[in-house]
């Protein structure tokens, strides 16, 4: 089962909120009014920046956050099952292959990579927890005191090295990357 997508709200160097996106998204639109500025969200699965539009009232940032359901309109035909097509270069060979297997190329395609995905399923994680941790860290700490240090002991997976390094930072982005970085050890040992 998915874990729950979970946001962190800085503003500047000081945790605002973590939780859901709309929880977060009002505590950063209040620390943004109050002029407690520059507000970061991330994403904490990707480490990557959330942009908020702070305008009008807070009923209105949450209105325009985005949706996690589809905005398909109902149309005649089959329903479009969220299929996206593109494209696929393969090697003539590949395509013979294709079209001799059952259910045709499309078919193939998708039992593969449902394979790939179920046998690549806990390095997938590593890394991407991973690449999360060193978004957010050089977002967060790239101009902070030992900041390349932490992340040659981040990526020599040097973790307690990693904490006494991160230790002097300001609290709040320090406790919040040593729990990104907690994350990618406890998914790299599951790997």
């Amino acid at each position: 089962m998915d874990e729950p997508a979970t946001y962190t709200a800085f503003a500047a160097q000081h945790g605002l909120a973590t939780g859901a996106l709309w929880d977060v998204a009002l505590a950063a639109k209040a620390a943004h009014d109050s002029g407690r500025e520059p507000v970061l969200v991330f994403d904490d699965a990707t480490g990557r920046t959330v942009e908020l539009d702070y305008r009008g009232s807070p009923d209105d940032v949450l209105a325009r956050l985005p949706s996690s359901e589809p905005r398909a309109k109902p149309g005649r035909g089959r329903p479009r099952l969220g299929v996206t097509a593109r494209e696929v270069t393969l090697l003539p060979r590949h395509w013979e292959w294709l079209a001799s297997q059952p259910g045709g190329a499309s078919a193939v395609l998708r039992r593969l990579v449902e394979q790939a995905l179920r046998e690549n399923s806990g390095a997938d994680d590593a890394r991407q927890a991973l690449e999360a941790a060193h978004r957010a860290m050089t977002t967060l700490a790239g101009d902070l005191p030992d900041y390349e240090e932490a992340m040659r002991a981040f990526y020599a997976k040097d973790y307690a090295r990693f904490g006494g390094l991160t230790a002097p930072w300001p609290r709040d982005v320090g406790d919040y990357l040593r729990r990104l970085v907690a994350k990618v050890e406890q998914r790299q040992a599951a790997a």
